[in-house]
């Protein structure tokens, strides 16, 4: 029996470009939705929890990154971001609000498709390891929550996302290369920041919470290591 077939909503006010999108995306075999509102699409996303939204951030009526922000209480999906700017801000607040990534206009449909299946995939192998734990310490890959002595911790879609692949690896040291790889399906270009983004904001909410052993350190030159604060090879 064939695995059944991803569905993704397409949020996207320019006609033509949404149907050019779809057809893409159809004819690589996944099941499209579309809408072009930004309220239409918050009630989709509740109501059919698809397994990708590919989200504008120029809407009507209620813009990308407030229909990002308000789906994140009840949709733990990937979220996929267009932006035609090309300015480091919407990249900093579509992350802000929840975004996993983000495509820049115009859309380069071969990067689009490679960005899809790397949030895909990464989605489908979280599902299969589902919780890590370190005694008191708890990271949920289904329900994307973390709990420090069953107090939960409040981090986004993006936090959860890079603290488990460090986390998956507690011990070892994960390149940056590597972090954007698993959580873009891009090369590191030597100026992406993405990473650096949700790391720093990682590491202050751990800071912040009460007895927590674990911390998150940057190992110059070779990328990030998850461990034990008192492990003392490190």
């Amino acid at each position: 029996m064939s695995a059944p077939q991803k569905h993704i909503l397409v949020v996207e006010d320019d006609t033509s470009l949404s149907e050019w999108i779809s057809d893409y995306l159809l004819d690589h075999g996944y099941n499209i939705t579309v809408a072009s509102q930004g309220d239409f699409a918050l009630a989709m996303i509740a109501e059919e929890q698809p397994d990708l939204v590919l989200l504008d951030v120029m809407l009507p009526v209620k813009n990308g990154f407030d229909v990002c922000q308000q789906a994140r209480a009840f949709y733990s999906g990937p979220i996929l971001f267009m932006t035609a700017c090309v300015e480091d801000g919407d990249e900093i607040q579509g992350l802000e609000v929840g975004a996993d990534d983000y495509l820049t206009k115009p859309i380069r449909p071969q990067v689009m498709l490679a960005r899809i299946k790397a949030l895909l995939r990464r989605t489908t192998f979280d599902n299969i390891k589902q919780q890590l734990v370190f005694d008191s310490l708890v990271l949920n890959a289904v329900a994307k929550s973390v709990t420090i002595d069953q107090q939960p911790l409040a981090l986004n879609a993006n936090e959860f996302d890079v603290f488990w692949l460090l986390a998956v690896k507690v011990g070892t040291v994960v390149s940056r290369s590597e972090l954007i790889a698993e959580l873009r399906g891009i090369e590191y270009d030597g100026f992406d920041r993405s990473v650096d983004i949700r790391v720093s904001r990682l590491r202050k909410k751990l800071h912040e919470a009460q007895n927590q052993p674990y911390k998150i350190k940057t190992i110059r030159g070779k990328g990030y290591l998850f461990c034990r604060e008192d492990d003392p090879q490190y």
